[in-house]
């Protein structure tokens, strides 16, 4: 026997695993942007409207009842049902908002869309400063209707949890989405976003800490300027991603 018939010949090489980063991200249509938030800003001003005018007693006491039950107006529902609308509320809390948002910003920045990145921070930043001003020039007290399901200070209208929720979830939504060219892929992103916002908006209701027209409102304004700062934020975004690292071309 040869020594050729025992020694097998060599297995090719395993070639180098490869990251394929996007070349750049698609922009997103501002002009539609810019519709959306003229829409969503519009229902935010009547919500406004009606609680100043104290129109909205109905709609509130409804919601607030609907999940509960009997003399003591305890939750309606199962104690596993309670911890489920408890860790969706925990979304958009301040500590796992802020962490998915850092999160966000990273991940952004490690694809490389350095203009995205810049966009998401400013929005996000621009969005709390809304809130905050909102909550002192109208402002409200809280439910007492029902028993409050956790603790929750601070002003009731508009709901900052809401507002904050919806600014970040569908700021980040807009932010992936420039990454595909397909329009399919993009709404059913900004989609998602809006949905889970706004099942984190109500969650505040099934709680007893706020009034629905408080989430109501609180959830139009933040995705109002979710959709107002990627139309008005996008060039600043952009020159201040130049300057930091100098931006990749544009795909359209």
């Amino acid at each position: 026997m040869n020594a050729s018939d025992i020694v097998q010949p060599e297995s090719p090489p395993i070639p180098a695993e490869e990251i394929r980063l996007p070349r750049r991200g698609f922009t997103i249509d501002r002009r539609k942007a810019l519709v959306a938030a003229a829409v969503l800003w519009a229902g935010f001003a009547l919500m406004v409207w009606l609680v100043l005018r104290g129109q909205t007693g109905a709609f509130d006491e409804t919601g607030l009842l609907a999940a509960r039950t009997g003399e003591a107006r305890d939750f309606a529902g199962s104690h596993l049902m309670l911890e489920i609308v408890r860790d969706v509320t925990a979304m958009g809390g301040v500590f796992l908002r802020n962490l998915f948002a850092v999160a966000a910003v990273v991940a952004l920045l490690f694809l490389r869309l350095r203009r995205e990145a810049v966009l998401f921070a400013m929005t996000v930043a621009g969005g709390w400063i809304a809130n905050t001003l909102l909550k002192v020039l109208v402002g409200r007290e809280r439910p007492q209707i029902v028993p409050h399901l956790m603790e929750a200070g601070g002003e009731s209208f508009p709901s900052g949890h809401s507002f904050n929720a919806a600014v970040v979830y569908i700021a980040m939504a807009l932010a992936f989405a420039a990454m595909s060219s397909r329009h399919s892929v993009r709404y059913t992103l900004i989609a998602s976003a809006m949905v889970l916002s706004a099942m984190i908006a109500w969650s505040r209701v099934m709680l007893g800490v706020h009034f629905p027209s408080d989430v109501t409102a609180g959830w139009l304004g933040g995705a109002a300027w979710a959709f107002t700062g990627a139309a008005l934020l996008y060039k600043p975004a952009k020159a201040a991603a130049e300057s930091a690292g100098g931006d990749a071309p544009t795909v359209h």
